[in-house]
């Protein structure tokens, strides 16, 4: 199926390495031209220059989307490169553990900050030229949002924080025609993923317990298949899709865990 995504501009953020990546290497597959942002030089050179033995397109850009002006920065570079921006796609973002018995107001505070924070200021400094282009957002979501985990307060707060924003900003762009999806992944063994499973005691053994609860297949999402949803609601094919908190995780969330 051709989506239509030829020569359009989207930034990925955290678009380097496990979901991000797979959405990057999707859209330059689309013919699109994804920039991907990353805060290691070598995971963004590698992957650009595996797109480019591929004869497709991307710009990497090297960032801590936390440090002040990042995002405004990144926007600038990318116009100034390129002259247009068709998508957004906000990802980046990490499950830091801050509790609520073992956390602390501070550092609560920093969690939210750094995992939401981004997520405006990449939409703020992007909605302009999105809005000339008619294009896309998506905010990429988690399970625990709307599940929880436990010991993990201000990852949750702020995850919920953007299945809010993804409504809110799809109000507020409606006379534009620019669209705002979210897009809620539960167990997909990204590296991030694979670190938490090494803390424990026996990690084998923990994640065939969760796989074993995962309704369809009793295995992990891929990333290829979060990116596959990711293009669908960027391309045009979804065009009258806005305002939705598309859930892709083999029912995990939504089904019992308990069937067999």
């Amino acid at each position: 199926m051709d989506l239509g995504l030829q020569e359009k501009v989207i930034i990925v953020t955290g678009g380097t390495k496990g979901i991000g990546e797979a959405i990057s290497k999707g859209i330059a597959a689309e013919g699109g031209i994804p920039v991907f942002i990353g805060r290691t030089s070598a995971d963004g050179k590698k992957l650009l220059k595996e797109l480019q033995q591929k004869g497709q397109n991307g710009h990497f850009i090297q960032a801590d989307l936390n440090d002040p002006e990042s995002c405004k920065n990144i926007v600038a570079e990318t116009i100034e490169k390129f002259g247009k921006i068709y998508g957004l796609v906000n990802n980046a973002g990490t499950n830091d553990g801050i509790g609520l018995e073992h956390g602390t107001p501070e550092k609560f505070k920093n969690s939210v900050n750094s995992n939401v924070n981004h997520y405006y200021e990449m939409a703020h400094y992007c909605v302009k030229h999105i809005k000339a282009s008619k294009g896309s957002i998506i905010n990429i979501s988690s399970k625990t949002a709307i599940t929880g985990q436990g010991g993990t307060s201000g990852y949750a707060a702020a995850k919920g924080a953007q299945l809010a924003l993804t409504r809110e900003w799809a109000v507020e762009l409606l006379p534009y025609g620019v669209r705002v999806n979210a897009i809620v992944p539960a167990e997909v063994q990204t590296p991030q993923y694979n670190n938490w499973i090494a803390t424990f005691d026996n990690p084998e053994e923990k994640l065939k317990n969760i796989t074993q609860n995962i309704p369809l297949g009793k295995r992990m999402t891929t990333s290829e298949e979060i990116a596959h949803t990711a293009l669908f609601l960027l391309s045009e094919k979804s065009a009258h899709t806005t305002g939705q908190h598309l859930v892709v995780d083999g029912g995990y969330t939504h089904l019992d865990r308990s069937i067999t």
